[in-house]
């Protein structure tokens, strides 16, 4: 005879496990249909686009306003990435050869990625030194948001790059270089803003953040290879130990 007691704790077992998946799956849905959350994070995102035009005003009231939002920021970086692949992939043979036998889509990631968490962390780690009053936080919304430009013009020279001839390059490589040019202004006039610098004071904490930046990877290339180092010790008198034993 069964145990309906054994029955009613094995139906109640299996319904407390599947209380926390059903709870997900509405915590997703909710998200999904939160109107508001959307409408931010589109007014966010457009406002990049007046930040662009009027990079003091724009990135005053990006961070002391909070018209900004790291959602927007994270969006941004992510289209970074994704136009950085593309344009590695699908500029015209003309103007860009990518060898797509040894194409990584990861190392194009972090080509971007890692440059902009290192001057993040290397910038805020200087200015707290410097008297300056922008948090992490801010460092990373701003750089991210003077990446708009880079973009923009980026994802247009691709389509541009198959409607021009070779004779025509100038025209893709001024756009190119016109748009690090434009987001590199906007990432000094952000810094400035955020840690209400003079342009000097912006400037010089700026080159020293590059200097903190290659001397964070200097730290971790050093400690990568000691960690290398130590673990091929370790495997090469294991297999001595294990050869006498043997």
């Amino acid at each position: 005879m069964k145990n309906p007691c054994r029955n009613l704790l094995r139906r109640s077992g299996s319904a407390g496990r599947a209380v926390p998946f059903s709870s997900g799956i509405g915590e997703m849905v909710r998200f999904i249909a939160d109107k508001p959350r959307w409408v931010h994070l589109g007014e966010t995102l457009k406002y990049a686009l007046y930040v662009c035009t009027h990079p003091f005003d724009g990135f005053w009231d990006l961070t002391h306003e909070k018209r900004g939002s790291l959602a927007a920021a994270n969006v941004i970086v992510a289209a970074t990435v994704l136009v950085e692949i593309l344009r590695l992939t699908l500029t015209s043979f003309q103007f860009i050869t990518v060898n797509m036998e040894y194409f990584n889509a990861l190392n194009a990631a972090l080509r971007v990625i890692l440059p902009l968490l290192l001057w993040t962390v290397s910038n805020w780690s200087l200015t707290t030194l410097m008297d300056g009053k922008g948090r992490l936080g801010d460092i990373y919304m701003a750089t991210s948001y003077a990446l708009t430009p880079y973009v923009i013009i980026n994802a247009a020279m691709i389509v541009v790059s198959h409607l021009i001839t070779y004779d025509e390059g100038a025209v893709y490589y001024v756009m190119i270089s016109f748009s690090v040019l434009w987001s590199g202004l906007l990432v000094i006039a952000g810094m400035m803003m955020i840690h209400d610098y003079t342009a000097v004071k912006t400037i010089l904490s700026s080159l020293l953040a590059i200097v903190g930046m290659g001397v964070m990877v200097f730290i971790f290339v050093v400690f990568f290879s000691l960690i290398s180092d130590a673990a091929a010790y370790f495997v090469s008198l294991y297999k001595e130990m294990l050869f006498r034993l043997i």
